[in-house]
């Protein structure tokens, strides 16, 4: 009896934690609300583009849905919206291109919106992406945290366009929580955000600043507020994910053990991991103790030179890295395992390509993300001698990707025939639908057997043969 009092006595007061994170939470945004006039956003429509990773998308969905509640709608396809918000990438000078591309068009698109352009890109090239005919307001890293408040105050003083805000890395050290779907089934909360790591490759510090996280308990707050949305799914996004704790002086695997208490939430998944950053402790508890966190790991490699992560100013060698593949694998036999790989970075010589290449084929790992490498204004790689050719990098690119296909179809072909449960998403009336199982199997589900009703549910399968395009296996419901 005793047992049974304390349980409920404890289930309450989890129950008033939880009602008392949110209504702060509700607190703070009407304290912001209150300061901004939201007539000026009644009536208006909106159109949203990003470019770049998961962070930039989670980050997106989060100023949609502030948008949203001043009173804006998302403008339908093909109607002109007032206002146009691009999220630009600058990991690569292909990106920088696709960047203006997409600011050129949503201002061709949208004749007379109020074009707003933030991200790594407006951050890094301020002044260049203010010059832009048709932009209104370039936000850079520190100040995208207070859009609503940018945006409000820019349309009180319309005349004053082109305008842009951007601080030195050393001096961004504003956190923008976020926590969102958009138009997705799971949901991606941001726990970390810029790096102290300033690889020789790589404009990132430059572009998001210093490490920086906000606390465990309003990481929990959010995850509890997904759960109370639907949400069955959360994927952990950041920059530098594994330092987080530099603000709070928290540590990473606190962080997740805390995330796995969240009732509701099914599965976690961490988008990645630097390997010096993945720990021992971490790996056994994801193998052994975890309720929510899938079998599932992505892994910067970068290159498996040791002599090219040395020219990279990596944290580790190949043989830390593969340490960690094998633990991995060891504790969790059907774990996926992404790997980014570049491709023709400085220093790169055939030699150090050849060799990379083969360690990378002795791994047991998934799937390859593979990069070409791109120069980037300002960064210490240039002053590294050897150049690879473009062409030259296309043919590794080539052969990377072609080894990752052989792996990714490798690793499917074990599960044919076997049975999974799969978080389905949302498809189109009369195609097929797709999902994920634990372990990041993508199967498909023929439009004869999609249902809308599937869409955000865990569901029993049996998996079959490969998809037309092999990017999927075919799936069958298991009824009972």
């Amino acid at each position: 009896m005793l047992k049974i009092v304390y349980k409920r006595h404890l289930n309450e007061i989890k129950t008033k934690k939880r009602v008392f994170r949110q209504l702060m939470c509700t607190f703070a945004k009407q304290k912001i609300n209150d300061m901004i006039d939201t007539s000026a956003f009644q009536g208006k429509t909106a159109v949203y583009y990003t470019l770049g990773c998961k962070l930039n998308f989670s980050e997106t969905s989060t100023f949609g849905r502030m948008l949203q509640e001043m009173g804006v709608r998302t403008a339908h396809k093909g109607e002109p919206a007032d206002i146009c918000l691009i999220n630009t990438c600058s990991v690569t000078d292909v990106a920088d291109h696709k960047c203006r591309q997409a600011i050129h068009r949503m201002v061709r698109e949208n004749p007379g919106a109020f074009v707003v352009v933030t991200g790594c890109y407006a951050q890094l090239e301020a002044e260049t992406v203010s010059k832009i005919e048709g932009v209104s307001l370039v936000l850079g890293s520190n100040e995208k945290a207070n859009l609503v408040q940018f945006l409000s105050e820019a349309f009180v003083n319309r005349n004053n366009i082109t305008t842009y805000k951007t601080e030195k890395t050393k001096d961004i050290k504003t956190f923008a929580p976020s926590c969102s779907r958009g138009n997705r089934t799971r949901y991606f909360l941001k726990v970390q955000d810029g790096c102290d790591y300033f690889c020789t490759y790589c404009t990132i510090p430059y572009a998001r600043g210093f490490s920086r996280n906000p606390t465990i308990a309003s990481l929990v707050a959010q995850a509890e507020q997904a759960a109370a949305e639907g949400g069955k799914e959360i994927v952990l996004t950041g920059v530098n994910i594994g330092d987080f704790g530099k603000t709070t002086g928290e540590k990473f695997i606190d962080l997740v053990k805390a995330l796995d208490r969240v009732e509701g939430i099914s599965r976690y998944r961490i988008s990645s991991l630097e390997p010096d950053l993945l720990s021992d402790e971490l790996i056994d508890y994801c193998a052994r103790e975890s309720r929510a966190f899938m079998p599932h790991f992505h892994i910067p490699l970068q290159s498996g030179s040791d002599e090219v992560l040395r020219l990279m100013h990596r944290h580790y060698d190949r043989q830390l890295f593969a340490d960690k593949i094998m633990r991995i694998k060891e504790q969790m036999p059907d774990a996926f395992i992404g790997v980014d790989v570049m491709v023709g970075c400085r220093g790169e010589t055939p030699e150090c390509f050849e060799d990379a290449y083969e360690f990378v084929k002795s791994l047991p790992v998934t799937q390859l993300h593979v990069f070409p490498y791109s120069e980037r204004p300002g960064t210490s790689a240039l002053k590294i001698n050897y150049v690879v050719p473009e062409k030259e990098k296309k043919l590794r690119s080539k052969r990377l990707l072609e080894l990752s296909d052989e792996k990714t179809i490798s690793f499917y072909e074990q599960y044919i025939g076997q049975e999974a449960e799969v978080l389905f998403e949302k498809a189109t009336r009369g195609r097929a639908m797709h999902g994920f199982t634990k372990n990041y199997i993508r199967v498909e589900l023929s439009p004869a057997d999609a249902k809308p009703e599937f869409d955000n549910e865990l569901i029993r399968v049996r998996m079959g043969d490969f998809n037309h395009d092999k990017t999927a296996l075919k799936a069958t419901i298991i009824n009972g």
